[in-house]
């Protein structure tokens, strides 16, 4: 749609580039642009199965074809693969379907790398592996990836936090480490090629959809990290058979196929109002006809028949309208509301703002869990699945806190029933952050990784932000103070007690817990205490406590005894044995 509306507003010349779409003749002709197609690879491709020792790779550029037999030489035949590689100083990337997966076939890579790492290597892991997983309250999964790390394999996925997920990219950029499992998030986001690329898993299984075969322009996407440009003078992509049959069925479904067709999605409703609405609250187009014009720039109209796009288009407007997002005049014109408008600037779904409105008008009191769950019912939060392990006590939880829910739960044979579950259980993890329940203690407890607790936590905060504005609108400020303080919590993670102290530059949610224990409950308290005695606090030392003076307006004059923060620190020396621990396992 962004396009649409350049492609209406000025005239400007457009590059589009992909590797991996198949129709790209049609997003030239939607264009109006000529297509360059070029097979050219800087480094060039070969694209195999392994099936009993051998690889069977076939050269799509020059459709030859070519054998390599890998030696057996470990009881994970998929170690085999892996080491052939490293034995000729290349490095491996390896896609497994799931997270578990990721870890499981790390651990038993392990033991078989040791030798392929040279003393210098290895001491610049271990430095790594240390950043990770050296804390004693660090989750379970950071330790396990810092002790994989020394041994120069990692596990990569969404539920690793930030800064683990850049340590592990940049030690791969940099040959630290020689080889790196991921799922297939990291095909799609992340420039981390390798001389050869294992897609050990083709099927992915869903809850609710069951196992499935995964799409060939997933493939093609992580067959495209194979080879590393100036390191690698080829690539390979090697998927894993079991059967000669399915080895047949591989090479023609995926080396030989090609990507499925994209579409727009403006064939979402969702998308479409969403759209619809920001064109709308901008002015761009005010009346059916122009809104016509506007969706006839896109690729969605350029793929469809007229009588299915008017009904769609149709459909979305009846939406906004019945919603009060906009209204259409006695002349047809469409103006966008107070609440389409500030829905449209907040960049959030039409049926969130709604969903907001209509909750929060009809309800006078509310409890925090309640409005975690409110936020988590809203259509832009990314919300956690229950395994079937969880449902349990999960629907125990829903029982004993029926009254604080703002949205009724569904039938347990409603469609919807799975996913009102896992809303529950991500406002759950929600509740324990802003509770200072440890990272450790969150992650084990509930199955998620740092990376989906900052996610869920970034999305809530923005969206308790714009349920406050949308309050803020429609006549219900009262709810405005409790939603600020929510949003507040949701940001450090805190109890309401150190809001205020947390505010201050380098305080965080534990030294912020440090200084209350303390008794320095405000900031008043910390500017008079005396700035040796806020050093000798546990996790502050001289820097952070002349920090926090500076900050409170104080002048710091410097000081002979310096005082190092007393933090969390763990005895990483058996790093160095771990190998013998993941042989052991």
């Amino acid at each position: 749609m962004v396009l649409a509306k350049l492609m209406q507003m000025i005239e400007t010349q457009i590059v589009a580039l992909s590797a991996t779409i198949s129709n790209a003749s049609d997003i030239a002709e939607w264009l109006d642009a000529s297509l360059v197609r070029s097979t050219w690879r800087p480094v060039p491709l070969s694209e195999g199965v392994y099936l009993d020792g051998t690889i069977d790779f076939e050269n799509l550029e020059t459709n030859q074809r070519s054998t390599k037999n890998v030696p057996r030489t470990h009881k994970e035949e998929l170690a085999d693969v892996v080491c052939d590689t490293l034995d000729e100083n290349g490095q491996v990337l390896v896609f497994v379907s799931s997270r578990k997966s990721t870890i499981s076939m790390a651990k038993r890579f392990a033991p078989s790398l040791r030798k392929y790492l040279s003393e210098d290597s290895l001491s610049h892991l271990i430095k790594i592996a240390k950043k990770i997983g050296s804390r004693p309250s660090a989750p379970e999964i950071s330790k396990t990836l810092g002790k994989l790390i020394a041994s120069g394999v990692a596990f990569h996925h969404a539920g690793l936090d930030n800064q683990e997920r850049a340590l592990v990219e940049d030690a791969f950029k940099e040959n630290l480490l020689k080889v790196l499992v991921a799922t297939p998030t990291l095909a799609a986001g992340v420039n981390l090629p390798a001389r050869r690329v294992i897609i050990r898993d083709y099927r992915r299984f869903e809850q609710n959809r069951g196992s499935y075969p995964i799409p060939i322009l997933e493939y093609k996407q992580m067959a495209g990290r194979a080879g590393r440009p100036k390191y690698d003078k080829y690539g390979e992509a090697v998927l894993i058979a079991r059967t000669e049959h399915e080895k047949d069925a591989l090479v023609d479904h995926y080396i030989l196929s090609e990507p499925e067709e994209i579409f727009s999605k403006l064939k979402s409703q969702s998308a479409l109002r969403f759209h619809l609405l920001a064109a709308i609250a901008t002015e761009l187009t005010n009346n059916r006809k122009e809104v016509d014009e506007l969706i006839s720039n896109t690729f969605f109209a350029s793929n469809n028949e007229q009588q299915k796009i008017d009904h769609h288009v149709s459909s979305a407007i009846e939406f906004l309208n019945d919603g009060q997002l906009i209204e259409t005049t006695s002349s047809d014109l469409y103006t966008a509301t107070a609440l389409g408008k500030r829905a449209s600037r907040l960049y959030i779904d039409p049926q969130t703002a709604i969903m907001f409105r209509d909750i929060l008008s009809q309800s006078e009191t509310h409890t925090i869990f309640g409005m975690l769950h409110m936020i988590c019912h809203a259509p832009d939060q990314p919300v956690t699945y229950v395994s079937r392990s969880e449902i349990e006590d999960t629907e125990v939880f829903i029982e004993d806190h029926f009254k604080e829910l703002m949205i009724e739960p569904p039938d347990e044979l409603d469609t919807g029933y799975t996913e009102f579950l896992g809303e529950v259980k991500t406002a759950r993890i929600l509740q324990e952050w802003i509770s200072e329940t440890t990272e450790k203690d969150i992650t084990d407890r509930y199955n998620v990784g740092m990376g989906d607790v900052h996610r869920f936590v970034q999305s809530a905060e923005w969206l308790i932000y714009a349920a406050s504005e949308i309050t803020r609108i429609t006549d219900n400020p009262g709810h405005i103070p409790s939603l600020q303080g929510l949003r507040s919590r949701l940001k450090y993670g805190v109890r309401s007690d150190i809001l205020e102290l947390v505010g201050l530059r380098g305080i965080g949610r534990v030294r912020g817990r440090m200084l209350h224990n303390q008794g320095l409950f405000n900031l008043t308290e910390l500017y008079r205490v005396p700035i040796e005695e806020l050093a000798r606090i546990p996790t502050i030392g001289t820097t952070m406590a002349e920090s926090i003076k500076k900050q409170l307006g104080v002048e710091v004059k410097s000081t002979s005894a310096h005082i190092e923060p007393v933090e969390e620190t763990d005895d990483f020396d058996s790093i160095q044995t771990l190998l013998e621990d993941f042989t052991s396992e």
